[in-house]
């Protein structure tokens, strides 16, 4: 483990990181506007950011009655919803990356994608067969529901195995996260087999991920949850501070280390099993945004956790505006873009950690 690991725990140079997070903020807040304007008034009926205003501040003849039905019913909600998955993919990454001690780990370590993933397509594949009573009842809601519900059920087996006599082992977690995934990917093979060529396309369609289909009661529908993972940083970030030193050490600070688990786990498993839900397979968003951030003002997470919800907006809102314009008038799959851009990245970032680490060796 690097030396970084401990500063939030050392007194000197505590009120630079705290400036130098303040300052990361307040950029990331710039940034965020800017992406919400740049994803308001992008597309092939185009809003100049003058009408944009003008309108936002109340003058309701800055824009025609077509240029106003776009940006109510389209785009508004599609901004909205970048910004809440964004947030809820980012800072789900951040927690687990500090729960597991790990800056590399992911939300999908916990099982959450994967189980959406499978219970999603076996909605898409069977949909018109033996769950055909189910999804007539439920109706265009069956599809995120069952993904939804395929993200906790992972989770919640994955808690069981793990937790013996009230305490959780991070090593069972992660090793039967792998197993449950490998599961998962294999009934999702499966599926693959008995789908037609419709439901292929929908298949992978869906598991690329996309905002095209946002509506404001989809956004509704998944802001709970990602508000669980929101309302819960001011509460959790000593303790996965203080988890860096160790279960051992953060239970003699005076951290619940156990109830510190749970509460993470179930947040991480509601955000990410809704925002999967919602929007599909949207890759590598809870890995890049926490790591930059984290090389950008330093591990704390008092300013990492919320500096990583306005990251993950920023990077969701950037990439949607790209995926809308870069094959125009055709539209990317969002997770393409981000999959196309995180994953550089990533490799970057791991390359330069093991030479960090054989260098300090």
């Amino acid at each position: 483990m690097s030396r970084s690991i401990t500063m939030p725990f050392k007194s000197s140079g505590e009120g630079d990181r705290t400036g130098r997070g303040i300052v990361v903020i307040a950029v990331l807040v710039v940034m965020l506007v800017a992406a919400c304007l740049l994803s308001l008034g992008l597309g092939p009926t185009g809003v100049g950011l003058a009408d944009l205003w003008a309108y936002m501040t109340g003058r309701g003849d800055a824009l025609s009655v077509q240029e106003r039905v776009i940006l109510e019913a389209v785009r508004l909600p599609r901004t909205a919803l970048g910004l809440v998955v964004g947030a809820g993919l980012a800072v789900s990454g951040a927690m687990m990356q500090g729960l597991f001690r790990n800056p590399l780990a992911d939300p999908g370590i916990v099982g959450v994608t994967t189980g959406a993933s499978l219970f999603a397509i076996m909605a898409i594949v069977l949909g018109n067969g033996i769950l055909a009573p189910v999804s007539f009842w439920l109706g265009p809601e069956f599809l995120p529901l069952m993904a939804f519900c395929g993200g906790l059920i992972n989770t919640w087996i994955l808690y069981a195995i793990s937790t013996r006599q009230g305490q959780t082992s991070t090593t069972t977690l992660i090793l039967s996260g792998i197993a449950i995934s490998a599961l998962s990917m294999a009934l999702i093979g499966l599926l693959v087999t008995m789908a037609d060529d419709r439901q292929l396309r929908d298949i992978t369609f869906w598991q690329l991920g996309s905002l095209g289909g946002a509506t404001m009661p989809r956004v509704w529908s998944v802001l709970p949850f990602t508000l669980s993972v929101i309302v819960i940083m001011p509460f959790v970030a000593r303790g996965l501070d203080a988890l860096m030193l160790g279960d051992a050490a953060a239970y003699h600070m005076g951290v619940p280390v156990q109830k510190l688990k749970r509460v993470i786990i179930v947040a991480v498993a509601a955000a990410c099993g809704a925002t999967v839900a919602v929007t599909g397979s949207i890759g590598f968003v809870g890995i890049i945004v926490p790591h930059l951030l984290r090389i950008a003002m330093g591990p704390s997470h008092r300013f990492l956790l919320p500096g990583s919800a306005l990251g993950g907006g920023v990077l969701l809102l950037v990439a949607d505006s790209v995926a809308r314009t870069i094959a125009a008038p055709a539209e990317l799959p969002i997770g393409v873009v981000t999959a196309l851009f995180g994953a550089p990245v990533f490799l970057f970032l791991l390359i330069g950690r093991n030479s960090g680490t054989r260098d300090m060796g």
